[in-house]
């Protein structure tokens, strides 16, 4: 076994273009580190959900330039196999360790192909490769980043040319090709050959931002906005500006990119402590919101002013929010939403009217809905402007909440305002999430099957009307590894994360809500049930 392992890693170590994992892996082959190497050798990093991501360093379960060379290859020996024989790829990058060397490896390898690629110019929100790729008639894009992950991570994530991202079959597909390639040395890589695109794609990005908003709208709202040290701020400021907002207010600390995010233990803003910097810059300015994007700005975070203290909005409370907006200015098409979201987004969309869809978790199900006019996942994810980027914005997610606020300012009222509005019209549709993470993958396994095996009959004294077992698909869902409780008031959904070593379990509590008198006491029913819930989902499910 130990020789084995080191004859893979020198194998590995023979065909590494990278310098920096050169050096690395040589010094555990020569210390003949074996506890270091073998998590490194125990497999390859598999390409899936979103393409690939993981923890950078040397060898094939790690992120460095050798996985995405073959990862490049595959998607480039996919894209010719589909006729796609001169096609376009797209590529774009975040601010994260190695994501340019990514990025210039994935253009190299699209020439060396025969394909065509071009290559944003710099390090620019996901939401403007994902306008890029419709925008220029591409046949696939590219996005280099590992989005909210730690700063030791990045993420290769693959659209097809419809500028959403990739769903099986082509997952696999992709797969299947990027494991058919036998060695580096069989990859041509020119030195160039490429474009490095000009300013002219942000540009049309930005002036499309316009078309979310109403004209004439109020545009009064100030901000206080955090970048989390990711590529928004810019792209962030100008679209604000072309609006007519007031300038936000920036966290100053995080507002540049820097890969080893130093004021954040995770760079992601529904994480506890990562917002206190934006707080303590709102306590000192009073503005009206607080706005975050996360590293690469496709997801948007709200904050509000409630009794004095700044407080998040949960996902659900910004997508039921946005989606009221957008039904008030008179929208027309599908709203849709993952299964694991507030049920509330369809109560809005049959008051008024519009059809609804819910999909898997996951933005590239929410972008394949027919007709769509807004998506929204609970994990800060938003699209509302679905005919220019056919995935999660946070730029034009911003923009739009922004407007709302401004809207309701002009009333004297306040998003949390509009909130008790719905919550009285609809009942109160109260959310939470029990959210484990581990070192160990096997605890998400055995939680899986200990649910599958001795399932709960009733979950905080509410009875479980129905139990799914997601892996055999429903009428309207394909398969997937997830569990959903339906009880008396209440929903629970059970799934591993497919991007985080994670078991996520996505809770919701509906009260009836007759007066706005009475939401106090619902408000505290529903806190009440959501933290029995969790105690007894934690039990039932031995974590």
């Amino acid at each position: 076994m130990h020789d084995d392992l080191i004859t893979r890693a020198k194998a590995w170590l023979e065909e590494d273009p990278d310098p920096e994992t050169r050096a690395e892996l040589a010094k555990l082959i020569d210390a003949a580190d074996v506890t270091e190497l073998a998590p490194r050798f125990s497999g390859t990093l598999q390409f899936g959900t979103a393409g690939l991501r993981g923890e950078l360093g040397a060898g094939p379960m790690r992120m460095n330039r050798t996985v995405v060379i073959r990862a490049a290859a595959g998607l480039a020996a996919y894209l010719k196999s589909q006729g796609h024989t001169d096609g376009l790829v797209v590529i774009g990058y975040d601010a994260r360790h190695k994501s340019e060397d990514f990025a210039r490896d994935t253009a190299a390898v699209m020439i060396g192909a025969g394909l065509r690629a071009a290559v944003l110019p710099r390090p620019l929100p996901t939401p403007v490769l994902a306008y890029a790729i419709r925008h220029l008639g591409a046949a696939a894009g590219v996005e280099v980043t590992a989005s909210h992950n730690p700063p030791r991570d990045n993420g290769y994530k693959v659209y097809l040319g419809d500028g959403s991202q990739i769903v099986p079959p082509a997952d696999a597909d992709i797969a299947a090709e990027i494991d058919a390639v036998r060695s580096l040395n069989d990859v041509p890589r020119p030195d160039s050959g490429w474009e490095t695109l000009d300013d002219s794609v942000l540009d049309a990005y930005l002036a499309r931002t316009d078309e979310v908003l109403s004209a004439g709208s109020p545009r009064t709202a100030r901000t206080v906005y955090t970048a989390m040290h990711g590529v928004g701020k810019d792209v962030l400021l100008a679209a604000f500006e072309r609006a007519g907002f007031p300038a936000p207010v920036l966290v100053a600390e995080q507002a540049d990119p820097d890969p080893d995010f130093p004021t954040v233990a995770f760079p992601n803003p529904e994480e506890p402590g990562a917002m206190d910097l934006a707080f303590a810059k709102a306590r000192e300015t009073d503005p009206d919101l607080v706005v975050a994007n996360d590293p690469d700005a496709d997801r948007c975070a709200v904050a509000v002013k409630e009794n004095d203290e700044w407080r998040m909005l949960r996902g659900d409370e910004v997508g039921a929010l946005l989606a009221a907006h957008l039904v008030n200015r008179g929208a027309r098409g599908t709203f849709a939403e993952s299964i694991v979201s507030s049920s509330l987004l369809g109560r809005i969309a049959e008051k008024a009217g519009l059809p609804y869809e819910e999909t898997l978790t996951g933005f590239k199900w929410i972008a394949r809905v027919d007709g769509l006019r807004y998506g929204y996942e609970e994990a800060l994810g938003y699209c509302v402007d679905p005919e220019g980027v056919r995935d999660k914005d946070g730029i034009t997610a911003a923009l739009l909440i922004t407007e709302l606020a401004s809207a309701l300012k002009e009333e004297g009222r306040t998003l949390l305002d509009l909130l008790d509005d719905l919550a009285v019209e609809h009942g109160l549709h109260a959310t939470d999430q029990l959210s484990v993470r581990v070192e160990d993958l096997s605890v998400i396994a055995d939680a899986m099957r200990r649910l599958r095996e001795q399932p709960p009959t009733e979950l905080a004294g509410l009875a479980i009307t129905r139990a799914e077992d997601l892996t055999r698909g429903t009428e309207t869902l394909p398969p997937t590894d997830g569990l959903r409780y339906t009880l008396e008031g209440a929903r629970v959904i059970v799934r591993p994360s497919g991007t985080e070593p994670k078991l996520k379990c996505y809770l919701e509590v509906v009260v009836p809500v007759a007066t706005h008198a009475e939401l106090p006491a619902a408000r505290a029913k529903a806190a009440g049930l959501l933290a029995t819930i969790k105690r007894d989902l934690s039990t039932a499910a031995g974590i």
